[in-house]
C-alpha cells in the first residue's frame, strides 16, 4: 500500500507549462532527489505538489519505488472545469483526489525510449488502465494527453510531463 501511495504523490512533481524549461535544467540534478524533492524544487509544480500534499501522499511518493509519474501541468490543472480542483482538494474529497493522482502512476520506471512504436495498455496505481502510445516520430501521448517533456529522472523513478489532467472514465 505504501509504494501505491508514493507512486501517486509522484505525479505531484509536476505541474506547469512555464517552468518546463526549468525542469529540463534540473533533469541531472533530479537524479539525486527523488520524485517529490524534484517537483518541490520548481515552482512549476506548484498545483501538483498542493495535490499531493493534500491528498497525503507525499511519503508515499517518496519511497523506493520505482515509478512512472505522468505529470500534468499547472495549466492542465487549470483546464478543468471551473471549480474542480478546489473540490477535489476539500479534506472530505482526498480519496477521489488521491485516485485521480494514482491514475498518473504506474511501478516501474519506463524511459520515453522503452515505450514501442503504436499502442500498449499498461495498469496505474489506481489499478486501472491506461493506454499508452507512441507515434512513428516517436511522440507519446497517454489517455488524451500529450508528453511535453519525457524522461524527467528522479532517484526513485522517471516523470513525464503531460498536457491535461488524466481523469476516471
Amino acid at each position: 500500500m505504501k509504494s501505491l501511495f508514493t507512486a501517486v504523490a509522484t505525479t505531484a512533481l509536476f505541474v506547469g507549462g512555464a517552468g518546463l524549461a526549468h525542469a529540463e535544467h534540473h533533469m541531472e540534478k533530479s537524479e539525486k532527489m527523488d520524485i517529490v524533492d524534484t517537483a518541490a524544487s520548481n515552482d512549476a509544480f506548484s498545483t501538483l505538489v498542493t495535490a499531493v500534499t493534500e491528498a497525503d501522499l507525499v511519503e508515499a511518493l517518496k519511497g523506493d519505488g520505482p515509478f512512472t509519474v505522468f505529470a500534468p501541468t499547472n495549466e492542465a490543472f487549470a483546464a478543468l472545469p471551473e471549480g474542480t480542483l478546489d473540490t477535489l482538494l476539500m479534506e472530505e474529497n482526498q480519496d477521489q483526489l488521491q485516485g485521480i493522482l494514482k491514475l498518473h502512476v504506474v511501478s516501474g520506471k519506463i524511459m520515453a525510449g522503452d515505450i514501442a512504436e503504436g499502442s500498449t495498455e499498461v495498469e496505474t496505481l489506481a489499478g486501472d488502465t491506461i493506454t499508452v502510445t507512441k507515434d512513428s516520430h516517436g511522440a507519446v501521448t497517454v489517455g488524451d494527453a500529450d508528453v511535453v517533456t519525457a524522461d524527467v529522472k528522479a532517484s526513485n523513478g522517471v516523470i513525464h510531463v503531460i498536457d491535461s489532467v488524466i481523469l476516471p472514465e
